[in-house]
């Protein structure tokens, strides 16, 4: 592990806009020199991933539009956490939410920030065994009543990461963590130190 650099400091954070749940803000960050940066950065609630492993080691897989990539993405369960929800709630809330299923057995297999450079969204990443029907049927919104769900075999998603029929970086993450992690060869997110 490297050791950390100079020290920098937030000076300042004021809201130049907000939409939805998101708020981009503007920020004075001192530099170790002295030098004052002007620097955006984007608020962001946090995310959710479901690694969902069925008893066949076949992970649920839902393909749905996302308008930023102009077009469909296969990927894991995932969403946004609502304010103050803890992630593994958010975990089981969208698991059921998205393909109706609910896990007796949630693990934390890690929590990622998707692009720092711009953004504080911290995703929390989970693996879901011991599957069943949930008991009760969410209202779908738009993105979901329009889902298509699927279950792929966990040892093909690698050939599907390799030949980009997956893309959204979020579910290769959580593909690859969750195979190791079934494999005996990842242990699981201890939370510590960067």
């Amino acid at each position: 592990m490297t050791e950390p650099g100079p020290d920098f400091e937030v000076r300042s954070s004021r809201s130049v806009a907000r939409t939805g749940f998101l708020e981009v803000m503007e920020e004075d960050v001192v530099a170790p020199d002295g030098e004052v940066l002007t620097r955006y950065t984007v608020r962001h609630p946090g995310a959710v991933v479901i690694v969902a492993v069925d008893e066949h080691e076949r992970v649920v897989m839902v393909r749905q539009f996302r308008s930023a990539a102009r077009g469909h993405l296969l990927e894991v369960p995932a969403g946004k956490r609502e304010p103050d929800e803890e992630p593994e709630v958010t975990a089981r809330r969208e698991l059921e939410e998205e393909v109706g299923l609910h896990a007796a057995d949630l693990v934390k297999l890690s929590e990622f920030f998707n692009s720092p450079g711009f953004t504080d969204e911290l995703t929390h990443v989970y693996l879901a065994r011991s599957l069943s029907p949930a008991a009760s049927g969410a209202e779908l919104k738009a993105e979901e009543r329009f889902m298509e769900v699927s279950r792929i075999a966990i040892a093909e998603a690698e050939a599907l990461m390799a030949t980009g029929a997956i893309r959204d970086g979020k579910s290769i993450i959580g593909l690859v963590l969750a195979r190791r992690y079934l494999e005996g060869t990842y242990a699981g997110f201890t939370p510590g130190e960067p």
